[in-house]
Formats: C-alpha cells, sequence, structure tokens
C-alpha cells in the first residue's frame, strides 16, 4: 500500500494494491467526475470516500454527474436485484452468509455495463466489503494451459428457467415481461439462442469469449464461468443441486466450454486461485462510492454480518454481441 497526502487533486490518493490489482482511494467529495474517471484509466477501479449522500436520491444524483447515461433496466440479469429508484438497484440479493465470487457483470450477455457505481449506506458489521480483481492480472496469472482452453474454446452458458415454479428464476422474472415475442426479440438481439420446453420454460444458450479486449488494446479475463458452475456453491451445495436433477443441463444455469465440452473443476479452481492473488479488499464506510470499470476489473462480496445496503447503478451498455 502506498499513500499521498495533501488537497484533493489529481496528485493526492492513496492507491492499495495485491498482485496485479491496484485501487485508487480518494478521500471526500471534492473530485470530480473527470478526475475520478482518469484514475479510472490508471487502474480500473476507484474509491470515493465520505462523498455525504445518506439516501438513494442523493447516491443517484452523485453518480448521474458522470457521462455515462444511466441503464433502467436489469433485463436478462441471471441474478435478483430489485429496482430501487431513479436507476438504481439493490446489489445481487444473495445470502449474507455466503461471499459472491469474483465477476464482470453480464458478461454472459450481449451486451453490459462500462461503468458500476456501487454506493454505501449502510455498512456491515463485520465483512461485506466488495472485492475487486485486475482481470489482465487474472489472465496473466492463469497456468499456460488453462488459458489457452478458455481462450481458444470460449465459454457456453446455458440457462434453464421455469414458467413459474421450480428451480431458480423464472424467464418472466428474468425478462421482465409475459410476452414471449418480446423474449424471443430480445435474445435474437442478444445473439443467443433459445427453445420453448413443453412445459412452457424456456431455455438460453449464450456462446461467447473467455476474454475480450479492453479499449486500452489489451486481452481481459471477461467471463463467468466459476460462477455459472456448481462448483462455486459452498459447501455441499453442488452435491445437493446436482442430487435434485438428472442432468446437469436441468440445473437453473450451467456452464460449459464453448464447444460444449465440461469445464473441469480444476480449471476453475485455477481461476479462483488467480482472482484471490490479484483481490483487493477495501472495507466499506457509510457515504462511499466505488466506480468500477466493469471490462477491466471484476468484483465480488465478502460474506458478512449485521445490516447491509449497498446499491448499484450501472452506466453506458453498447456493445455488440460479435464473439
Amino acid at each position: 500500500m502506498s499513500a499521498r497526502s495533501g488537497r484533493p487533486d489529481w496528485e493526492a490518493t492513496m492507491r492499495v494494491s495485491a498482485g496485479g490489482t491496484t485501487v485508487a482511494v480518494l478521500d471526500g467529495d471534492g473530485h470530480t467526475p473527470d478526475e475520478v474517471e482518469r484514475h479510472l484509466a490508471e487502474t480500473g477501479a476507484v474509491v470515493v470516500r465520505s462523498t455525504g449522500f445518506t439516501d438513494i436520491p442523493g447516491f443517484h444524483e452523485r453518480v448521474e454527474r458522470f457521462s455515462a447515461p444511466l441503464i433502467g433496466s436489469y433485463r436478462g440479469g441471471n441474478t435478483p436485484r430489485t429496482p430501487v429508484g431513479g436507476a438504481v438497484f439493490t446489489s445481487t440479493e444473495y445470502p449474507a452468509r455466503y461471499p459472491i465470487s469474483l465477476h464482470n457483470e453480464l458478461s454472459y450477455a450481449g451486451t453490459w455495463p462500462d461503468r458500476l457505481y456501487f454506493g454505501c449506506l449502510v455498512a456491515a458489521r463485520t465483512g461485506g466489503a466488495t472485492p475487486l480483481c485486475d482481470g489482465r492480472a487474472l489472465l496473466e496469472h492463469l497456468p499456460d494451459p488453462v488459458r489457452e482452453r478458455f481462450t481458444s474454446r470460449g465459454v457456453t452458458y446455458h440457462q434453464n428457467l421455469h414458467s413459474g415454479h421450480g428451480l431458480g428464476r423464472s424467464w418472466q422474472d428474468t425478462f421482465e415481461t409475459a410476452d414471449r415475442g418480446e423474449v424471443e426479440e430480445f435474445l435474437a438481439g442478444a445473439g443467443a439462442e433459445h427453445s420453448w420446453t413443453r412445459s412452457g420454460g424456456l431455455r438460453v444458450t449464450h456462446r461467447r469469449p473467455a476474454t475480450r479486449e479492453h479499449a486500452r488494446g489489451h486481452e481481459v479475463w471477461f467471463n463467468q464461468a466459476d460462477q455459472w458452475h456448481p462448483s462455486n456453491l459452498p459447501g455441499e451445495g453442488a452435491a445437493d443441486l446436482l442430487d435434485l436433477v438428472d442432468d446437469p443441463a436441468d440445473l437453473p444455469h450451467w456452464v460449459t466450454y464453448g464447444d460444449g465440452a465440461p469445464i473441469p473443476g480444476s480449471d476453475l479452481d485455477a481461476v479462483r486461485a488467480a482472482a484471490d492473488r490479484n483481490r483487493v479488499v477495501v472495507p466499506w464506510r457509510p457515504g462511499d462510492l466505488v466506480v468500477v470499470d466493469n471490462m477491466a476489473v471484476l468484483h465480488g462480496r465478502e460474506a458478512y454480518t449485521g445490516p447491509r445496503r449497498v446499491v448499484v447503478a450501472m452506466g453506458r451498455a453498447g456493445h455488440s454481441t460479435a464473439v
């Protein structure tokens, strides 16, 4: 860790590093969006301490100062979120006792946000931080054979969405509509394949690259393979879940290599080890704002105790579905 003292300007910031990840930490609300973006171009993630917001309207007003237009819908997202007003959402609604693994938001989708804005309204009593990891560093720290398998084969995400009763989410909740035509139009625009089941459910297949070229010209890890795999579940969760189905393809979500071959658990263990090697944790304080370049940096969530309220807004989506 290194720190510089002085008034809040471009030269006055703390840098927190682990492995190949560096996060800029700025104190106070005197930093302009342009200044935050300059830091973001260097590090991929910026923490702005004590920005002064205490509620959702205050957070929304703060993030609207940035140039990235905010995204008002989480349609197609694989995890539960609740809109809380003004293009602001709850962070992923997942039991507090479990961590959420490091990932790039909506990397399985046809479009994804360039910017993530996290705001802390209530900090947890213990844990609850939002870990960060540089995607370029993760990719570089993978064993060569694992990196080659992911980069050459890509990743295929499989969703099995019920029509109202079953494991996981329904297709109506996922796509925010009960109109099949709207869903089919959305999936066609996302470059995804789909089929309707006899029970009224929906199977969706997304074939995506495992890496992408960042706007700055370097290759980054950009997928959620480990998060979509049962081995990501804590304890005996994977075995318990697999006991409920005859075929892994019947799970609410499932992942393979792009050619359909299973991804060995050892490959995913290597991904998690590389992520942990480059993982930076900056504990939350109420009023903190974290800005993340979603293509450059992965984020997650620590398990926690006590009340915690962290909200998120997402900015600027305009990517093609090309693989």
